[in-house]
């Protein structure tokens, strides 16, 4: 089997853009400014946030991967939320040698569903935040 020409291959690779750029376009109008549309995301909670983020970083110092070292601010969370982290690392742990790491990590799950609830998304910073504007 040999090579296309390339009069062929230029053809070939015009038609294929053309219709990915077709398949792209939207034949529907656009939706009225200001108006949601019905499957426009929920933005996210703080708690949920919170809840989210910590319990991925304190499963994953549990585990002792790759990222794992990284420091608070390039896990990105705020000063409380790291309290939740290393809370819920030291009873992870805990729980890991009585009950195994597959209980330590449902363990570390719904306890910082709970403290991130307690208090209201942990979104106190350092003195270096600053409020939106």
């Amino acid at each position: 089997m040999g090579t296309m020409p390339r009069t062929a291959r230029y053809a070939a690779h015009t038609l294929l853009a053309a219709l990915a750029l077709t398949g792209c376009s939207s034949s529907a109008p656009p939706s009225a400014a200001g108006s949601a549309s019905p499957s426009a995301p929920t933005p996210a909670s703080p708690v949920q946030v919170c809840t989210s983020l910590v319990s991925y970083w304190a499963k994953e110092t549990l585990l002792g991967t790759k990222w794992s070292g990284l420091d608070w601010e390039q896990k990105g969370l705020s000063n409380d939320q790291y309290a939740i982290h290393e809370d819920a690392v030291a009873a992870g742990r805990t729980e890991e040698r009585t009950a195994g790491r597959d209980k330590a990590l449902e363990l570390i799950d719904r306890f910082v569903a709970q403290r991130c609830a307690e208090q209201g998304g942990a979104t106190r910073s350092s003195e270096n935040r600053r409020p939106p504007v």
